[in-house]
């Protein structure tokens, strides 16, 4: 494989920016208000369920994740959701807007902060993800979870998280089953990280050729191919839906690529707080299959 011949490698600076920088292409207007929404949806669907906020799942980083829709005495499947915000912004405090409506099918959210770059580097924000993961199926019993239905999705740069869950080779290195991840959701990722050495997101980045490769779920091993729903929006940028086509292919049979349309970058994942819209339909049915 020659690491310098990607996809859209003949492209311009100026060509790749406009692919790659969906905040630029919402305008950022209508991004404030996808930001604002993200939060204010958040608190309204934790508002009183029941859970437990902040435990710390990686005594390294000190960083904590939110446990959200368990039920006293039961075990829930739980969907591991990874905020996205190009591995530099948002929290999980932005990140847990489909809670409410998971825990009225009966299915736990788990969603983990990561140290945002630049202060961490991108090996050091996978690590803590797959940390996060680990915790859920070492831990969970004791918050609710169930280990062995664990479903994992994310949002951009959480897509980009999600499909290094969903590579193999490091569950174990970490002592976990090849299957810890069931099934997988991610939207709108980055499967292909070797373009962004040439958009803004590099400037705290700080990829090369060579680790942007290592990074990149879309050229890793597959390990065991989980079920997975590879969402990108109809009017996403182009680098998104370009790269989310390649990597449902790369993922194979077990893998379904839904373009969904009239959603942005940044609203398609708001849908999974409504039980009815199809990217939840889609989730529900993925993590009912597991």
């Amino acid at each position: 494989m020659n690491l310098n011949d990607w996809p859209g490698h003949e492209l311009s600076d100026a060509e790749l920016d406009t692919a790659y920088n969906v905040r630029a292409k919402a305008g950022e207007e209508l991004f404030a208000r996808h930001m604002a929404r993200y939060r204010s949806m958040s608190d309204a669907a934790v508002a009183g369920l029941p859970g437990r906020p902040g435990i710390v799942y990686d005594a390294a980083s000190g960083e904590a994740l939110d446990v959200w829709g368990v039920e006293e005495g039961r075990l829930r499947p739980v969907f591991v959701f990874v905020h996205g915000g190009y591995w530099r912004a948002l929290s999980r405090g932005d990140s847990a807007f489909m809670a409410r409506m998971l825990a009225g099918e009966g299915i736990a959210t788990v969603v983990p902060d990561y140290t945002l770059a630049p202060e961490a580097t991108l090996e050091e924000i996978v690590r803590q993800v797959r940390a996060a993961v680990a915790w859920v199926h070492r831990e969970g019993r004791a918050h609710g979870l169930d280990p062995e239905r664990i479903v994992a999705g994310g949002s951009s740069a959480g897509g980009h998280l999600t499909g290094m869950l969903m590579a193999g080779g490091w569950q174990a290195e970490s002592g976990l089953p090849d299957d810890v991840v069931k099934a997988a959701m991610p939207f709108s990722g980055l499967f292909d990280l070797r373009p962004l050495q040439r958009v803004y997101v590099n400037e705290w980045l700080g990829l090369d050729t060579a680790r942007a490769a290592a990074l990149s779920p879309g050229l890793l091993p597959a390990g065991r191919r989980c079920p997975a729903v590879v969402a990108v929006a109809e009017h996403d940028g182009t680098g998104f839906l370009d790269q989310s086509r390649r990597f449902a292919a790369h993922w194979g049979d077990p893998a379904e690529l839904m373009v969904v349309p009239d959603r942005d970058h940044f609203d398609v994942v708001l849908d999974l707080a409504d039980a009815e819209s199809r990217v939840s339909r889609a989730l529900l049915a993925l993590i009912r299959s597991v």
